[in-house]
Formats: C-alpha cells, sequence, structure tokens
C-alpha cells in the first residue's frame, strides 16, 4: 500500500500487518511490474484525532497504468487551481480524472478542503484529463447541501462550461462504466 508520508505510522499502528510504502509529494513507488504510482500536492488538511492536526501529510495520486494515467484528487480544495495544472505539467496527460464533487457547503467552512461541483469541473479542465469520473458523493449526507445536490450541480457546471456529458460521469454505487480505449 501507498501512503503519505505520516499515513504509515497511522496504517501501522492500527494494523501492524499492514505494509506500507511511505512516499513524500513527487515520489513515485513502482507497483508490480507495470504500474506506478506518484503522490502529488492537493489541498486539504490532515488529522485523525485532536492531537495530530497537519502531522501526516494529505495527497492525491497519479497512477500509471498500462492502460493510460490516471490522477485520483480525493479531497482536495480548489484554491487557485494550481496544484490541478501542476499535476498536469509534471505527471500528465491523464486519461482519466478523478475528482470530488461533494460535501462542499458551507463554503465558508468546506472552501479551503472541498471543492463544490463547478470547481471540480475546472479542476478537470486545469489537469487536461480525457475524461472525469466524480467521487466524494451521494453515500450520506456529509454537510449541508442535499445528497442529490451534488450530481444536479454537476450537470449544470458542465453544461455551462460547453463539455460533453460523457467526459465528466458522476457514476451511482455499483455503477460500471467502460472508458473507451
Amino acid at each position: 500500500m501507498v501512503a503519505p508520508l505520516g499515513n504509515d505510522t497511522i496504517i501501522r499502528n492500527h494494523d501492524p500487518s499492514i505494509v506500507t510504502e511511505p512516499c513524500d509529494w513527487d515520489q513515485r513507488v513502482t507497483v508490480g511490474t507495470a504500474t506506478a504510482v506518484t503522490a502529488v500536492p492537493t489541498r486539504h488538511w490532515s488529522a485523525r484525532n485532536l492531537s495530530d492536526r497537519n502531522m501526516s501529510l494529505w495527497a492525491s495520486f497519479v497512477i500509471e497504468a498500462p492502460g493510460g494515467r490516471i490522477y485520483f484528487v480525493a479531497d482536495s480544495g480548489y484554491g487557485d487551481g494550481a496544484h490541478f495544472r501542476r499535476a498536469r505539467d509534471r505527471c500528465g496527460p491523464f486519461k482519466l480524472a478523478i475528482l470530488p464533487i461533494g460535501a462542499y457547503e458551507p463554503r465558508w467552512f468546506m472552501r479551503e478542503q472541498h471543492m463544490n461541483p463547478s470547481e471540480a469541473v475546472q479542476a478537470f479542465i486545469d489537469c487536461g484529463a480525457e475524461a472525469a469520473l466524480g467521487s466524494h458523493y451521494g453515500t450520506f449526507q456529509l454537510t449541508d447541501e442535499a445528497i442529490e445536490a451534488p450530481v444536479l450541480a454537476l450537470a449544470e457546471a458542465i453544461k455551462a462550461a460547453g463539455i460533453a456529458p460523457e467526459r465528466f460521469r458522476a457514476l451511482r454505487p455499483g455503477q460500471v462504466w467502460h472508458m473507451p480505449a
């Protein structure tokens, strides 16, 4: 398992049998014979309890696989978008970006660590991926927006940006999608 610096300790403290490969931002780890993972900067804080705020690294990941590069963002605020453009410039081009679209309200509180759907569309444009999947929404209501709000707002943001809906999808739990080769 690849884990950002400091998270390897948290994982081992929970279960010493889990083997982790700790990595810093921009560190590339080979996984098997045809896959590699690079941790890249993202905009979020880390904490697992009240006394460990920002004592481990938060990261997104670029996964290099035979079918192309995947940019998995996990949780991230948008900020000025520099980290999305940086990932594109340093690790792209991306076949697929997996971008968070939920848990964004109220904006005054969530903006630094969670994008809203329109920011996710801008991140998609910034990172230059061929296609995107929305993540971090719809399982349970975590923040103030309605559980369906991220999907509806994503559809509006895609339309406003002139992006074809098939390029940025929000899959439902259990839904399968095959990316064209």
